[in-house]
């Protein structure tokens, strides 16, 4: 079956997360991703708890349908492969601290003379430019300089970074969409591109109505716990059982909760007629939700509550959300096979495509698995394979 990407070959420098999985991303539309990576293996995420048969789980949640190969960059020899490869790739996806790879003198200029529309996507922190340019950054970093921990989290409790590494997740969207963005570009105009993406930029970008709040209205938003500053009701509150997620976002859905709430006087209350009088209002709202929703439990109220359209749902832990009918009915968990670790489960690409399948093709490599086949796809003979090897250039 043909796949989105096929043709399109990606050299994947990147490492930890946010690379790795923007490259995943290209390699499940058909891209074939090339893990290059160091001899003896540095990627930090190899190493990272829990393992399944000595494999990290963080890992293989970021590399399927990739192949892996080692090559030292630090050696002479080892550039000159890469730059080879390099004139024959149409990505090269980098996340090393800035200016790296020119100080490797593998930088976008070099390899423009390798292959003149490459595409090489750098991956830092906080960008090319700028006085903080030089400076690591990682997730929950970000998340703290970024503004995002500032409004997370209980309001007398201190600030809380997001659960997940929300921001690497985010950035390796843009990864992907900004390299398709340039493919589509090299296909117009025939030229490359060198997409500088920073985790910080795209952490500010993703502050949404809480930035916009700011700039237009120079409001400095709080921690609300599990509330919204805009709308309410649209927070948890606690059931007879385990708390219960409702956004009634607008002033039907409120009214509709009233009548399940069997207080439909709400509707005609002039503290809760509107949102804008039920903001104003919110601690006296709450209160009396509150009372209401500790009479039953949280999947009954979410049945009742579902039946007028209020969107809600209960607080599901991991394993909650991989029993939930709907997930199992989306086959959001896919079973592939890898050489260690046997049948694996996995969560699926969410796109579903009508006419093309994405499903996992192949496992997450191990270290330098297809070094050999990938340095004989690129041209070289068995004797300048062994040669590398001898000189520990791979």
């Amino acid at each position: 079956m043909k796949q989105p990407l096929e043709g399109i070959k990606v050299l994947d420098l990147s490492r930890v997360l946010a690379g790795p999985l923007g490259s995943m991303q290209l390699a499940d539309l058909g891209a074939e991703v090339i893990r290059v990576e160091a001899p003896g293996g540095k990627d930090d995420i190899r190493h990272w708890w829990p393992f399944v048969e000595e494999e990290s789980t963080y890992y293989l949640s970021a590399n399927r349908n990739k192949k892996s190969m080692t090559i030292n960059l630090k050696q002479e020899e080892g550039k000159a492969l890469f730059k080879k490869m390099a004139a024959q790739a149409d990505v090269v996806i980098e996340n090393f601290k800035t200016g790296t790879l020119d100080r490797l003198g593998l930088g976008y200029d070099t390899l423009k003379q390798q292959k003149e529309d490459v595409i090489l996507c750098s991956v830092t922190g906080y960008g090319q430019t700028g006085p903080y340019k030089h400076l690591p950054g990682y997730d929950p970093v970000i998340q703290a300089v970024g503004g995002l921990m500032d409004i997370t989290g209980d309001p007398e409790a201190e600030a809380t970074r997001v659960g997940t590494p929300v921001v690497d997740i985010m950035t390796s969207h843009y990864v992907a969409i900004s390299v398709l963005a340039a493919l589509r570009k090299r296909d117009l105009t025939g030229e490359g591109e060198h997409i500088d993406l920073s985790l910080l930029d795209i952490q500010v970008a993703s502050l949404g109505n809480i930035s916009s709040s700011y700039l237009l209205k120079g409001h400095v938003s709080k921690r609300m716990g599990n509330a919204h500053g805009n709308i309410t009701p649209y927070e948890t509150f606690h059931c007879a059982d385990k708390p219960i997620m409702v956004a009634a976002g607008n002033d039907r859905m409120f009214y509709q909760l009233a009548e399940v709430m069997g207080h439909p006087e709400w509707k005609e209350d002039a503290r809760f007629k509107t949102n804008a009088n039920r903001i104003e209002h919110r601690q006296e709202l709450r209160e009396q939700l509150e009372k209401e929703f500790l009479k039953k439990g949280a999947d009954e109220w979410e049945q009742q509550l579902s039946s007028r359209n209020i969107p809600c749902g209960p607080v599901n832990n991991v394993q909650q959300v991989f029993d939930h009918p709907q997930v199992k009915a989306r086959d959001m968990v896919q079973v592939s096979d890898h050489p260690k670790v046997g049948k694996m489960r996995t969560v699926r690409n969410p796109i579903k495509f009508k006419h093309t399948n994405i499903e996992a093709k192949s496992h997450p490599p191990m270290l330098g698995e297809h070094t050999i086949d990938l340095l004989k796809e690129f041209g070289l003979s068995e004797e300048e394979v062994v040669e590398l090897r001898n000189k520990g250039a791979i």
